[in-house]
């Protein structure tokens, strides 16, 4: 059997792994919408394309939330980690340690990014409607 010290520490279940790989998959396809909104189109294309995405916005606001659980999280379990700094730490713990900060960094800036990606698209969405009535008020003006 492994040493205590290895019995007590807490690694990822495969439920966790999948919360990671769900939030992975979203933060791939806010970075994807991103691209699809900056894509230069005609005007009548871009606004259907900032009609839907901004329909799709309100649902996925849920990532939030969902990523800010995932950070505290990170935070809880790095207070209770086991540190590994001294000298009785055999090889295998201090390796095992050192995985499971890096991927808790990588997790925290996965959390973050889709946390700032959504506020790019929503920022996005926003300043886009805001240039079809700014069009929309001239073009009104003109025709008067």
């Amino acid at each position: 059997p492994p040493p205590p010290a290895l019995r007590t520490c807490t690694f990822s279940s495969p439920a966790m792994a999948l919360q990671w790989m769900m939030l992975g998959m979203v933060a791939s396809a806010e970075a994807l919408i991103a691209l699809l909104l900056t894509v230069p189109y005609p005007s009548p294309l871009r606004r259907r394309v900032v009609d839907a995405v901004a329909s799709i916005l309100q649902p996925a606001m849920g990532i939030v939330p969902f990523a800010i659980f995932q950070l505290l999280d990170i935070y809880w379990k790095n207070d209770h980690r086991m540190k590994c700094s001294s000298d009785i730490c055999t090889v295998l713990e201090r390796d095992r340690y050192e995985r499971s900060v890096f991927k808790a960094q990588r997790n925290a800036l996965l959390s973050v990014g889709a946390c700032l990606l959504y506020w790019l698209l929503f920022r996005l969405c926003k300043f886009y409607r805001d240039i079809q009535k700014l069009e929309d008020d001239a073009k009104r003006l003109k025709e008067d």
